[in-house]
């Protein structure tokens, strides 16, 4: 019964700030690698940001620069912080992560957070 829960999201006017973040709960034995992916109407989900249980950080180009993405192993919760953000960072925000238990790694996705930056 493992469950990703997303929250942050909401308005902000271009050159804004917003911080999501996601937290993991349920029977957790290790969580590796945990990200961002994004889906705006009409188009496919894409990859935000990445960061493995190394702390190493793997942006997509359009956001590079301009988000951050961070974790806190003891509360399993990842974040991202976004800044400077511009009208087509619109998307549904959706955190994963990947379980691991008895060397088996299992992906999970939490339900999306809705971010919209108005020009």
């Amino acid at each position: 019964q493992v469950q990703l829960v997303e929250s942050g999201g909401g308005l902000v006017q271009a050159g804004g700030s917003l911080r999501l973040s996601c937290t993991v709960s349920g029977s957790i034995f290790s969580i590796g690698a945990m990200g961002w992916y994004r889906q705006a109407p009409g188009k496919q989900r894409e990859l935000v940001a990445t960061i493995s249980s190394g702390l190493s950080a793997n942006y997509a180009d359009s956001v590079k620069g301009r988000f951050t993405v961070s974790r806190d192993n003891a509360k399993n919760t990842v974040y991202l912080q976004m800044n400077s953000l511009k009208p087509e960072d619109t998307a549904v925000y959706y955190c994963n992560a990947v379980l691991i238990v008895v060397k088996m790694e299992y992906t999970y996705w939490g339900q999306g957070t809705q971010v919209t930056v108005s020009s």
